[in-house]
């Protein structure tokens, strides 16, 4: 059973505005540690793809924040919600402390579904409530 449906949009010239203003202070802020890392090797690369990555990770973070009805009230957190990637590149949610804790009492699930394109990130979210056995 469907808990909650989010999307979001996010210009990523905003995302690079704000990394000019703030510098890796607002990635900081935005990623886990992992995704900050994943955000540090892209950068150097080619500065772009960096922009582009922390543009998405945004995105996909307000997308589920919205599917779990909590927008960005505790214990839902930037740092503590991160977008994995499987090895086929399907991203998925994986969660940490207190928001983890939050979410697997309630039985849910996550999928979320992540593009980007020159100027804009988007990310869709559907978050499940587990079907009790024998219902």
């Amino acid at each position: 059973m469907i808990y909650g449906i989010g999307t979001d949009i996010c210009d990523v010239r905003r995302i690079q505005a704000s990394l000019a203003r703030h510098g890796e202070r607002f990635a900081k802020k935005i990623l886990s540690d992992a995704e900050l890392a994943t955000w540090r090797a892209r950068s150097q690369r080619w500065p772009e793809r960096g922009v582009r990555y922390l543009a998405t990770r945004f995105s996909a973070k307000e997308a589920f924040s919205k599917a779990i009805g909590l927008g960005l009230r505790l214990p839902m957190s930037w740092r503590l919600c991160e977008v994995g990637k499987l090895p086929s590149g399907q991203p998925y949610i994986v969660l940490h402390g207190e928001l983890k804790t939050w979410f697997e009492a309630k039985g849910l699930s996550a999928h979320i579904s992540v593009s980007d394109e020159t100027d804009y990130a988007a990310s869709f979210c559907v978050v499940e409530v587990a079907e009790k056995s024998g219902s």
